[in-house]
């Protein structure tokens, strides 16, 4: 592993790791392997395709829950295995309301991105990475029309309330004489808020046996405009001082999404759902610092690719209370083997789903999924920095992913 003091200095990288875009926001359709861009969904649409909102037959419809995203990473490095198990707890709200047979508007309020990660101060890769706390909160009003019977459309501004992030990093360097232990500094920042937009449209080909959905999410930077460093140091030293003096700048990329779905009921019961999801990674080309003293200056490579992920679901009412649910996803990695850090252990993962929702009466439903998501075994990487040809800040180690995703909702219309 080699490093610089410098790059440690690009720790607002952290921020968008491949793990860093939540798509468990839906109790129910997590329970599907978080299906929806084919499905009518009433308010949670506006989170899949704000298209399918238009076909919203209630007055108020609401939806809200949380995901407990239970990870295990596991990083062989120098011999040594270290883990992180920090519990991520992304969360969703919508609420909608049909205004007319035409007209449905409604609000959400996400967590679409995050990051959480914890491997202690003393491991091999703490120079690189000892801990990161990071998220993103977004509000979407969305207004949705049914042009015909069979075709709505619908579109909302997506508001990036500005995220919040916490990382620190071992300022292991030998050059100063600083070896491992010795210093240890904490990045954080606040983005400013940003604007994108997330718009749909829903064709119900045949009504109740088929249904064809596209979505997309547009692309936005977020900003950090003031961020600052703080120096733990058994020792002090001129240079800790000049870091924690200098407030930095960066912009942070949060990807576009496309989506197609389809929906297909071969039985009244019973109802499938395919997605085909493109996440446009590429525009993660570098992350450029820009410090109010030069010399801090810092870019760091991660030219990452334009990924897909493949999603299959199934629900099946059992009886007029009961829905079950079982999914299947298959999620690529954007991110290449010289480029792999702790901070992005990144594998193409393969996960598995179930679900249900139960309704004690009628306009009330309360619903729950569980996931298990394995990026290990001959999903495992290898990586060393030595295929990095455009940065030194890699760390050869062996990179297994797994997680365990429970979720629990609630949900009423009337």
């Amino acid at each position: 592993m080699k490093k610089s003091l410098f790059a440690v200095l690009a720790a607002s990288s952290l921020l968008f790791a491949e793990s860093y875009q939540v798509n468990t926001l839906s109790a129910k359709q997590w329970g599907m392997a978080h299906t929806g861009a084919g499905l009518k969904l009433g308010s949670e649409s506006m989170n899949f395709n704000p298209g399918a909102m238009g076909f919203l037959d209630k007055t108020f419809d609401f939806s809200a829950g949380a995901t407990f995203i239970m990870p295990e990473v596991q990083i062989g490095a120098d011999g040594k295995q270290t883990y992180n198990e920090k519990v991520g707890t992304p969360m969703y709200v919508y609420a909608a309301s049909g205004i007319t047979d035409w007209l449905s508007v409604g609000i959400s309020f996400t967590t679409p991105y995050g990051n959480a990660a914890d491997y202690g101060k003393n491991w091999p890769g703490a120079d690189i990475l000892q801990s990161i706390d990071l998220k993103v909160f977004a509000l979407q009003p969305t207004i949705a029309f049914k042009l015909l019977d069979k075709i709505s459309i619908g579109i909302g501004p997506a508001i990036y309330l500005g995220s919040s992030f916490e990382q620190s990093k071992d300022l292991k360097n030998p050059a100063l004489s600083l070896p491992a232990g010795i210093a240890s500094g904490t990045f954080s920042g606040d983005a400013d808020v940003a604007v994108g937009v997330n718009a749909g449209i829903l064709y119900d080909l045949l009504p109740n046996k088929l249904a064809l959905g596209f979505a997309y999410r547009s692309g936005v930077d977020m900003k950090v405009s003031d961020g600052k460093a703080e120096i733990e140091s058994v020792f002090p030293h001129p240079m800790f001082t000049a870091i924690e003096a200098s407030k930095f700048e960066a912009e942070l990329p949060l990807p576009a999404n496309l989506n197609v779905g389809i929906s297909f009921w071969p039985m009244d019961k019973l109802v499938l759902a395919f997605d085909w999801q493109i996440i446009f990674w590429g525009t993660y080309k570098n992350l450029s610092l820009k410090f109010d003293n030069p010399m801090f200056n810092q870019v760091s490579q991660k030219k990452y690719d334009n990924t897909f992920a493949y999603r299959l679901g199934a629900q099946y009412t059992l009886i007029p209370q009961l829905d079950l649910r079982l999914g299947v996803y298959y999620d690529e990695s954007p991110v290449a083997d010289g480029y792999l850090t702790p901070e992005s252990p990144s594998t193409d993962k393969f996960g598995t789903t179930v679900g249900f929702s139960y309704r004690p009466i009628p306009n009330i439903s309360i619903d729950a999924s569980f996931g298990y998501s394995n990026g290990s075994g001959p999903l495992g990487r290898d990586a060393t920095s030595g295929s990095n040809t455009d940065k030194d800040d890699g760390l050869d180690a062996r990179y297994d992913v797994q997680a365990w995703v429970p979720a629990v909702g609630l949900s009423f219309s009337f």
